[in-house]
C-alpha cells in the first residue's frame, strides 16, 4: 500500500488535471454555442441554393448543361475530402470519422486520393500511407466562406481537368449536443433522382413533388457556370461548420466526463489517504502503549 505522502501527491495531481479539464469544458461550451449559431444561420441559404440548383439541373438534357453535372462512365479516380479536428481531447470524435471513412471506401475499386481538412485526419492518413493530394489545417475558430472556398475550387478544378471522376465529402453532421453522426456526401457529379421525382438535398429528407417555378436571366448555362462551383464550395463550408460544432460538442462532453472521473478519483484517493493516515496514527499509539508497558515492567523488575 502506498504511503500517505504518495497518496497526497496523487490527489494534488488529479485536482490539477480536473482544473484543466474543467477549463476546457467551459471553453468548448462557449465555442459550441457560437458554432451552433453559425450552422443555423447558413442552413436556410444552403437549402435554398440547393433548391434552385436542382430545379435547373432537373431540366431535360441536364448532362449537356454543364460538365459538373455529367456522370463519368468509368470511375477510375476518386477524391475524398475528409474533415477532422486539429486537436485531440475530443473523445471519440476523430476516431469515429476516420473509422467511418475507412469502412465506406475500403472496398472501392477506383484509386482514391484524399484532401484532409484537420491535423488529426492528416496524421492518420499518412500513418495508413494513403494518397494525400493536399491538406488544410489551422482553420479559424469561426471560419468564413472565404476561409474554405479554396477547398471547393480545388475539387472543382480537379474534376473538370479529369483528375477525378467522383468527389466525396466525409464529415460529422451535428444533430445535437450529444449526437454527432459521421456522414458521406457525393459532391461531384451532382446527382438527382428524377425517376421518382425525389430530390435528396443532403440537408434534410428528400422532397417529393413538383418544384417551384423560376425565371432565370441571362440563361441557365451562364447561371450554372457560377452557381455549381459556388454551391460545391458552399457544401464544403456547411460541412466545416457542422464538423466544428460536432467537435466542440464532443470535446465538451469528453471534458465533462474527465472532470467527473477526476472528482470520483479524488474522493477514492482521499478515502484511501484517510485510511492510511488512520493506520499510521494507530501504529504510533500502539508503539507508545508498548513502550509504556515495557517501561512499567522494567520499573517493577528493578
Amino acid at each position: 500500500m502506498a504511503n500517505a505522502r504518495e497518496i497526497k501527491t496523487r490527489i494534488n495531481s488529479v485536482k490539477n488535471i480536473a482544473q484543466v479539464t474543467r477549463a476546457l469544458q467551459a471553453v468548448s461550451a462557449s465555442r459550441v454555442r457560437k458554432a451552433m449559431e453559425a450552422v443555423e444561420r447558413t442552413r436556410p441559404y444552403s437549402q435554398k441554393a440547393w433548391q434552385v440548383l436542382t430545379h435547373i439541373a432537373g431540366q431535360p438534357g441536364r448532362n449537356s448543361l454543364h460538365p459538373l453535372l455529367t456522370k463519368r462512365e468509368n470511375v477510375e479516380n476518386v477524391i475524398v475530402v475528409l474533415l477532422s479536428g486539429d486537436r485531440g481531447l475530443a473523445g471519440p470524435y476523430n476516431t469515429n470519422i476516420m473509422r467511418f471513412e475507412h469502412q465506406q471506401f475500403k472496398d472501392f475499386d477506383a484509386k482514391i486520393g484524399y484532401i484532409p481538412v484537420g491535423r488529426k485526419g492528416t496524421e492518420l492518413l499518412y500513418r495508413r500511407q494513403a494518397n494525400v493530394l493536399a491538406q488544410f489545417a489551422d482553420l479559424p475558430a469561426e471560419p468564413t466562406f472565404n476561409d474554405v472556398s479554396a477547398i471547393g475550387r480545388l475539387v472543382v478544378d480537379d474534376f473538370l481537368e479529369g483528375k477525378a471522376d467522383e468527389v466525396y465529402l466525409v464529415y460529422t453532421d451535428f444533430v445535437n449536443m450529444i449526437s454527432q453522426v459521421p456522414t458521406v456526401k457525393k459532391l461531384l457529379p451532382l446527382e438527382f433522382d428524377s425517376a421518382e421525382g425525389l430530390v435528396q438535398s443532403g440537408y434534410g429528407e428528400a422532397h417529393n413533388g413538383p418544384s417551384a417555378a423560376y425565371i432565370y436571366e441571362p440563361s441557365q448555362v451562364e447561371i450554372l457556370d457560377q452557381i455549381i462551383p459556388r454551391f460545391t464550395a458552399l457544401q464544403v463550408y456547411q460541412a466545416v461548420l457542422e464538423s466544428f460544432a460536432s467537435e466542440h460538442a464532443a470535446r465538451m462532453v469528453a471534458m465533462k466526463n474527465a472532470t467527473d472521473n477526476a472528482s470520483d478519483l479524488t474522493g477514492a484517493l482521499t478515502l484511501e489517504y484517510n485510511k492510511v493516515r488512520q493506520q499510521s496514527i494507530t501504529n504510533e499509539m500502539l508503539d507508545i502503549a508498548g513502550g509504556a508497558e515495557a517501561l512499567a515492567q522494567a520499573t517493577a523488575a528493578s
